[in-house]
């Protein structure tokens, strides 16, 4: 029965052109954390903050998608965003800008997202650019850190819980292709 599979995968092989073949070998890894950020008491001044360690848990994706870190080609940062989850009330508004940078003990800080020059929506998400930057070695470690730089506008009183969800678009030799 596997013989048969294969020898079908054979003869429709030739008549896929590359780019097909090439999107079979790309697939999305997620990833989700929480920061606590503290009251903002004093706004025009540049604030670094770290999240603690997250752990990469690239190996069980890369098998779940028949694949393991050596046939990894490219991961890059395919999405961004930050949602408010508390206080219900909570919105951006308080933010002038945010970078978002990514670090291992090994590989050294790069930049990955930004959004500048944000608009008082009232909103309690923002979708983040991403810059296109290659990040397999990042993401090929235990664990990565995430810095967040960012400028406020106005002063907070209160914590806000801030979750972050990325995507990233890895690219694959999956099963050798």
């Amino acid at each position: 029965m596997k013989a048969k599979c294969y020898l079908l995968i054979l003869f429709i092989l030739p008549f896929l052109n590359c780019d097909v073949v090439d999107e079979l070998t790309k697939f999305d890894l997620d990833y989700d954390t929480s920061y606590t950020l503290n009251p903002v008491p004093v706004v025009g001044v540049p604030v670094s903050l770290f999240t603690s360690d997250i752990e990469s848990n690239t190996e069980t994706t890369f098998e779940n998608n028949n694949t393991n870190a050596n046939s990894i080609e490219s991961i890059k940062l395919k999405s961004l965003k930050l949602i408010i989850s508390s206080p219900e009330t909570g919105n951006f508004n308080f933010l002038k800008y945010i970078q978002i940078y990514i670090s291992t003990e090994n590989v050294e800080e790069v930049e990955i997202a930004n959004l500048f020059d944000i608009e008082n929506t009232n909103s309690n998400s923002l979708e983040l650019n991403t810059i296109n930057v290659e990040l397999k070695n990042y993401l090929k470690e235990d664990a990565f850190k995430l810095r967040i730089a960012a400028v406020a506008d106005e002063t907070t009183s209160e914590f806000y819980d801030i979750d972050f969800f990325a995507t990233f678009k890895v690219d694959a030799k999956v099963l050798g292709i």
